[in-house]
């Protein structure tokens, strides 16, 4: 009824990943005029490697047990090179990694854009991502029919997604203090943005209409979404924002996204991939993650930065001092 819900859900995800990193480089520009490329790179290898790689590491302990589970040599070069969304006969255990692949893809050009380019530069090369993509996906679609498996997952064919919520971080703040849009926020028109999305989700098997315009309109209207959310101009929203329970399933989703995969395997019939065992061992493996994996990484992180601008700070009153 509603199209590829999986889709959409990526989709969100890429909106508002574009609109958190780019309001994050925001700040840093805001406040000290450059880009630490070394500082954002590490923050990010802390966030996803250390999980991803504990992932792939009991992948390849069951392939050595279980035969059928083994992953091919492409499957694995894809997977550590975060190249999956350019595999695309993967195996299922690794399928979900292109939406990962797409960000680390992200990741890596994004800030050295705000580096080359500047806000303004940085945030114009977003707007015409958005522009260019939808003319790439009919190109891709009319032109090389064999890689038309790909649109949707080539970092060409869904930049738009991510270039989206960069837009949105830039033009935020402008946006908030015009009061026709907090009007429109407000009202009930918000609804019909919800609607909007939703059916030009629904048109995904339709490509005359959904690669040059759907997926725009969706992009856009999860953004409109994604800022009402934020703004809070709605007291349901905040409410159920504020929950304690989404709150935890948002600190784990990254888990989340990772463990799934194994327990939600179509081709694979046991007792592990049915409902509701499925739903226990992807949240058990998860919080396992989460607090073995991650909150530890994370933690060491957090107190090196914290060694390390101590230390900056002190060598900087050392050399005043001298002065």
């Amino acid at each position: 009824m509603f199209g590829d819900v999986g889709n959409l859900g990526v989709s969100v995800f890429f909106v508002i990943s574009g609109f958190l990193i780019t309001t994050l480089l925001l700040a840093e520009l805001t406040r000290t005029h450059r880009i630490d490329l070394a500082r954002f790179y590490g923050r990010r290898a802390c966030r996803i490697l250390p999980a991803a790689g504990v992932y792939l590491l009991v992948l390849a302990l069951l392939g050595v047990s279980t035969p059928h589970l083994r992953l091919s040599t492409l499957d694995w070069r894809h997977a550590l090179t975060f190249t999956m969304n350019y595999q695309q006969h993967r195996a299922w255990l690794v399928g979900h990694l292109w939406s990962l692949s797409v960000e680390e893809q992200f990741y890596l050009l994004w800030p050295a854009a705000f580096l080359l380019f500047g806000r303004t530069g940085s945030l114009g090369l977003a707007a015409s991502a958005v522009a260019i993509a939808p003319f790439w996906r009919v190109c891709v679609w009319v032109l090389w029919p064999d890689a038309r498996e790909g649109i949707g997952e080539t970092f060409p064919t869904v930049m738009d997604a991510i270039a989206t919520g960069c837009v949105l971080a830039g033009a935020a703040g402008w946006l908030a203090e015009r009061a026709w849009y907090r009007r429109f926020l407000t009202s009930p028109l918000i609804g019909a943005v919800f609607l909007v999305v939703l059916g030009s989700n629904a048109l995904d098997g339709h490509p005359s209409f959904y690669l040059p315009f759907g997926m725009t309109i969706r992009n856009m209207g999860i953004a409109v979404i994604v800022h009402w959310s934020i703004l809070r101009t709605n007291r349901f929203a905040t409410v159920t924002l504020d929950c304690a329970v989404l709150r935890s399933i948002g600190r784990m989703s990254y888990s989340l996204y990772l463990w799934q995969q194994p327990f939600l395997n179509r081709h694979f019939e046991a007792i592990a991939t049915t409902f509701p065992v499925s739903v226990a061992g992807a949240a058990l493996c998860a919080a396992l993650s989460f607090v073995c994996v991650e909150l530890p990484v994370l933690r060491l992180r957090d107190r090196l930065t914290t060694v390390s601008r101590v230390s900056r700070e002190h060598f900087s009153f050392a050399g005043r001092a001298d002065l």
